[in-house]
């Protein structure tokens, strides 16, 4: 399975079994369970805020218990092809370094670019070989 995550909640995934949205499915499920008690358990200034707003988020469905970390939509898309792959990769990112979080995007902790630029992320990722000379944060490793 390819993961890679960043800060707008965006994923590019490839399931091996079943089904793409069951997968996709569990995924959130999992991830969700582990960020609340992560939040819970941790010392962690923003806790109240990020609370109120997965509550927030909790509210404006129907289906929802107490909290909610993910969006119930998909917009999926089936990426054909190496150079589509490497734009997907790039775009997602770039999207700390956009938003002004980050001067580089390798130094998002949460996003698999560590990984891309041959550092250690908090999750082991599977890089996928992406163009070297057209992705911006490898250009510091030349």
């Amino acid at each position: 399975m390819w993961l890679i995550l960043n800060i707008n909640k965006q994923l590019l995934i490839r399931s091996g079994i079943g089904k793409l949205s069951d997968t996709i499915k569990e995924f959130k499920s999992f991830t969700a369970k582990k960020m609340l008690e992560a939040v819970n358990m941790e010392p962690e200034s923003r806790k109240e805020w990020m609370l109120n707003l997965f509550e927030f988020s909790a509210k404006q469905h129907k289906r929802n218990e107490k909290y909610q970390v993910w969006t119930h939509e998909n917009h999926a898309e089936i990426v054909y092809g190496n150079q589509l792959m490497d734009s997907k990769i790039r775009y997602i990112h770039d999207n700390p370094v956009r938003a002004g979080i980050v001067d580089r995007a390798e130094d998002y902790m949460y996003s698999s670019a560590k990984n891309y630029a041959g550092l250690d992320g908090l999750l082991d990722v599977h890089v996928v070989p992406v163009s070297i000379e057209r992705t911006g944060l490898m250009q510091s490793l030349k």
